[in-house]
């Protein structure tokens, strides 16, 4: 009885297998790296930056960005100047006017561009170029439209 048993799993998973190799999606089988792949293909564009952000650090703070990923946010009249984004990877830097602080950053973000984490880190606190004082971390999350389902979205 069990040889047959094995016998018969074995026709089942070669049958299965001949299926699924003979079929024209297999060589289209998804992985969670390709899926990461193909989403980031075209993200050197920076307009997916675009729009307000809630960073998260201790505080949420509202982060507005323009289509070059460059923006302003309400702490110590923050600005944000988008350096390079490649793939997922977006460095930059920041500047904040009141308190003469000024340093850089880098976020890694999600594979569906609505949420990210990062790193951030002084260049100079007034004029110390070579400051000591340590960074931070924080999360990133894209807030979301307002709009109901009867409204109609803005023209691009």
């Amino acid at each position: 009885m069990r040889l047959v048993q094995s016998r018969v799993c074995a026709l089942i998973v070669t049958s299965l297998m001949l299926v699924a190799c003979s079929s024209p999606s297999s060589s289209r089988l998804m992985t969670s790296s390709s899926l990461a792949g193909s989403a980031t293909r075209d993200l050197g564009d920076r307009r997916v930056l675009a729009g307000e952000w809630d960073y998260e650090e201790l505080a949420v703070v509202l982060l507005t960005l323009d289509e070059a990923g460059n923006g302003t946010y309400g702490w110590k009249k923050g600005q944000l100047r988008t350096v390079t984004l490649n793939g997922l990877h977006w460095e930059g830097t920041w500047l904040q006017e009141e308190n003469d602080r000024e340093g850089n950053f880098v976020v890694e973000l999600s594979p569906d561009l609505s949420e990210g984490v990062g790193r951030w880190w002084y260049t100079r606190i007034g004029d110390d170029r070579a400051p000591t004082a340590k960074g931070g971390t924080f999360h990133l999350s894209r807030r979301t439209s307002s709009l109901t389902a009867g409204d109609t979205p803005p023209a691009p």
